[in-house]
């Protein structure tokens, strides 16, 4: 039973619908949401104390939001200025920066710094970044694109997420790539510890290797080859090392590049003596599509960037004894995208560089 002495609090139907929208959207602020539930119990003739209890929150803050509904009404909802210092930038100052930012240069040079763009605009550096952050601008970043023009670029992308996402029955499906010059490089200093660790800038170079990778799409493990080339007989020599080490009884699904020596004579003569291996070709300028690339970055990172090789041979063992860790932890990685959400993003692109501004 609702308290008598409390003013009585009686929504129309107009407000009651505004509440519950506040109350219930997703997109409210929470502060805003919380009031109006606060406002919506009070109408529904619970005392302070109750609502309080019910709802979890302190009685006073019950009691201050009833209030203020029954003094203004809805607008008593909404924040209240909060003290401080009045702001110094004015809204055409803000459009200013993120107009000029999106659609001017400066003179003689090709992007804005915040110093430059401060003092046409008439603020300070640091209030130039503040905007920059606020609307997610990044003048000083850029970044490079390849566009495939490969004539088959629909049929191959099907055909490659297909096997990632479907992979047929009974068969294994390896990403299968090469990683050509890795360098045994040996500082000329000591590694000095620290954050950042320090490295000297120069280094003496102890030769160089080719790393064959077959990374197994359903399992994460690969099947890997150290070769002083890469040439169309080195590829061959790769493909009976899959051989050998892929159950007898799967059929063999390979997903490579277009590398000519993928496609030499040889290697045709050797598919058609084992004809459980298919070869899935990938777009031309698409790596990004083939899973063992992704594998490569994480050798790079975690293996070859900081390593330090004082010969062919610790290069040779580092990378083995890294694969053998990789494969005794193996987990697959996820691939999500489907061949129709990929095809309509790279319309969508293609649509944005070909509009008349660019």
């Amino acid at each position: 039973m609702g308290d008598s002495r409390l003013a009585p609090l009686v929504l129309s139907d107009a407000e009651r619908r505004t509440l519950q929208g506040w109350a219930r959207r997703r997109t409210t602020a929470q502060g805003l949401a919380l009031r109006a539930r606060i406002v919506l119990a009070c109408a529904d003739g619970g005392s302070n104390t109750a609502v309080a209890a019910r709802m979890g929150i302190n009685r006073g803050t019950v009691t201050k939001r009833r209030a203020r509904f029954l003094r203004n009404g809805l607008d008593g909802l909404s924040d209240e200025p909060r003290p401080g210092v009045p702001r110094t930038i004015t809204d055409a100052q803000v459009e200013e920066v993120v107009v000029r930012t999106l659609e001017e240069t400066p003179q003689g040079a090709t992007h804005w710094s915040k110093r430059e763009l401060a003092k046409v605009v008439g603020i300070s550096p640091a209030s130039v970044l503040r905007v920059w952050h606020a609307f997610g601008l990044q003048p000083w970043r850029t970044e490079t694109f390849k566009i495939s023009l490969d004539p088959l670029l629909i049929d191959k992308i099907r055909d490659v997420v297909g096997l990632y996402l479907a992979p047929p029955a009974g068969a294994a499906v390896f990403a299968v790539d090469e990683k050509p010059q890795i360098q045994a490089l040996e500082r000329t200093a000591p590694v000095l510890p620290g954050v950042p660790e320090r490295r000297s800038f120069d280094y003496v170079r102890h030769g160089t290797i080719d790393l064959f990778a077959a990374l197994n799409t359903a399992t994460g493990k690969v099947i890997t080859k150290l070769s002083a080339q890469h040439r169309a007989v080195d590829f061959r020599d790769f493909l009976d090392e899959i051989d050998r080490q892929t159950e007898p009884g799967l059929a063999v699904h390979v997903i490579c590049d277009n590398l000519a020596a993928h496609k030499a004579p040889g290697v045709h003569k050797w598919l058609l003596a084992h004809p459980r291996f298919h070869l899935h070709f990938t777009p031309t300028y698409s790596s990004w599509i083939n899973q063992v690339e992704r594998w490569f970055d994480e050798l790079e990172r975690r293996c070859l960037e900081r390593g330090v090789f004082c010969s062919l041979d610790d290069l040779k063992a580092a990378l083995e004894d890294w694969i053998k860790v990789w494969n005794d932890q193996a987990r697959p990685f996820k691939w999500t995208k489907t061949a129709d959400q990929i095809l309509d993003r790279i319309c969508r692109y293609c649509s944005r560089i070909c509009e008349p501004a660019h």
